[in-house]
C-alpha cells in the first residue's frame, strides 16, 4: 500500500504534464537554455510592415515585456525597439 501511495503522484504528474501546451512550451524553453537557442528563422518589420531584417540559424530570444525584442544570433546581441518580429522555430 505505501508503494501505490508513493507511485500514484508520480504518476498523476507525468499523466498531467503530458498533454498540455504550457508544459510542452516549459519543454521548449529548457531546450532553447540548454542548446543556446533554436534553429529558427526571425524576420523583422516596422510598422509599415516593411521588412528590416531576417535572421536565420540558431537563435536564442529573450522574452520581455518592454516593447523591444532581443535576442542572440551567431555570438552576437540584437535589440530592436518599436518594431514586430515573426519567428518560426525549429526550421530545418
Amino acid at each position: 500500500m505505501r508503494k501505490i501511495l508513493k507511485v500514484l503522484p508520480v504518476l498523476l504528474m507525468c499523466m498531467c504534464l503530458s498533454g498540455c501546451s504550457s508544459c510542452d512550451r516549459v519543454k521548449t524553453d529548457i531546450k532553447s537554455d540548454m542548446n543556446g537557442g533554436l534553429q529558427r528563422q526571425i524576420t523583422v518589420y516596422t510598422a509599415n510592415g516593411d521588412i528590416i531584417a531576417t535572421y536565420e540559424g540558431k537563435i536564442d530570444i529573450e522574452p520581455n515585456d518592454g516593447g523591444y525584442v532581443k535576442f542572440d544570433f551567431d555570438g552576437k546581441r540584437y535589440i530592436y525597439y518599436n518594431c514586430f518580429v515573426e519567428s518560426i522555430a525549429d526550421i530545418n
